[in-house]
């Protein structure tokens, strides 16, 4: 019998079985490549997708790669797992020293993890307590309980699990999905929310004029430029669309192999990173990657995460949630038209653009997030 009740806040510990190991290592060795392309030998040209010369070599690098270190790393942290309306949340928390730190959770996207902020915990835990929940099919947030979890659900789930962890009140920041989790927290519970912050990149600019408005006040010039990036953009919109309408098709092939879920989260990674790095191993860390990766193998994720883009497609569920808590916006790889797109009624408390980075932030400009966190909840303290 469980002696635990689903309001408990269960202790965690990653401990990956040796036999998951060995099975990942066995399927590396036994990988069906496909056949060489004359031409196609440059393993910086994604212009196709990721190049085989360069997912071979990020392959070799998993499988030599030490995740039993990794392991321990991530276990340096307090960890539990808790029921909310039937689904098992992981969550991480990393408490301050200082007795008067503002309680920050931070939230994930796709194809992140917890494991994104590994590199900015030490940077904020002076000021900040952190809690880190891991989406609801994503990390060991798994496996899903039943069909439902969009962004609304999720939402108030987060909402829960800090009431169990007893924060009345808290900041938000997060990327991606994250982003949208953090906004709507804020509009359905003004009075616990006390900040929050989204990290974003110019890339955003291609979701004009689909999950977001075109704003007033642009001329001919900046639409048609927008139009320009959206167009750019629709050919890395392959997988949002197979995620959003028929995530069973590819889930089974992630699940199944570990070099198609490597090439799947590689790619993006590479796509979604500062530009001037022609890999994604020279984006971020790579250990810190392959971390991500691991853990998506691990725990199944490549098929369960993508049903929640399927749920919240479906939904009907508008992106944008209103709201009067204070917001902070950090771009990274930021474009001139930015402020234009997202702040054109100027209604956000701060607002600042970094030439560097991209859609990982905490990965690749820890020390600049880090800063503007730290910043912008240092204003609201104030």
């Amino acid at each position: 019998m469980n002696a635990h009740t689903d309001t408990d806040l269960v202790p965690f510990r990653v401990d990956i079985p040796e036999a998951d190991l060995a099975d990942l290592h066995e399927r590396l060795d036994r990988t069906r490549w496909p056949d060489p392309i004359p031409g196609r030998d440059d393993r910086t040209d994604f212009s196709r997708g990721i190049p085989n010369a360069y997912l071979r070599e990020l392959a070799d690098a998993w499988r030599t790669f030490d995740w039993r270190e990794q392991e321990a790393a991530l276990n340096e942290h307090e960890q539990y797992t808790t029921v909310v309306d039937g689904q098992t949340f992981h969550v991480v928390r990393v408490r301050s020293a200082n007795p008067d730190a503002t309680p920050l959770m931070l939230v994930h996207g796709w194809p992140g993890s917890f494991v994104e902020y590994q590199r900015l915990i030490p940077l904020l835990t002076d000021e900040f307590d952190l809690v880190m929940p891991s989406l609801p099919g994503f990390g060991f947030s798994n496996p899903l309980s039943s069909t439902g979890w969009e962004l609304a659900r999720t939402t108030e789930a987060f909402a829960e699990i800090m009431t169990r962890l007893g924060y009345d009140r808290f900041g938000v920041h997060g990327t991606d999905i994250g982003a949208g989790i953090a906004g709507r927290l804020a509009a359905l519970y003004p009075d616990r929310v006390t900040g929050v912050h989204v990290g974003s990149d110019g890339n955003s600019l291609a979701m004009v004029g689909d999950q977001f408005p075109y704003p007033d006040g642009l001329t001919d010039e900046e639409k048609d430029e927008i139009a320009a990036i959206r167009e750019r953009e629709a050919a890395d919109r392959g997988y949002f669309d197979l995620q959003n309408h028929k995530p069973d098709t590819i889930g089974p092939a992630l699940v199944d192999s570990p070099v198609g879920q490597l090439a799947w989260i590689a790619e993006k990674f590479q796509g979604w990173t500062d530009p001037t790095r022609p890999t994604p191993d020279e984006a971020v860390d790579r250990d810190q990657l392959l971390t991500d990766i691991s853990l998506y193998w691990f725990t199944k994720s490549g098929a369960s995460s993508a049903q929640f883009y399927w749920e919240s497609t479906h939904s009907g569920l508008d992106w944008l949630a209103g709201g009067d808590v204070p917001t902070a916006w950090s771009v990274f790889d930021t474009h001139p038209l930015m402020a234009k797109a997202f702040n054109a009624w100027g209604g956000i408390a701060q607002w600042r653009e970094h030439e560097s980075g991209g859609h990982f932030p905490a990965m690749e400009q820890p020390e600049l997030l880090a800063d503007d966190l730290r910043e912008f909840f240092a204003g609201l303290r104030a």
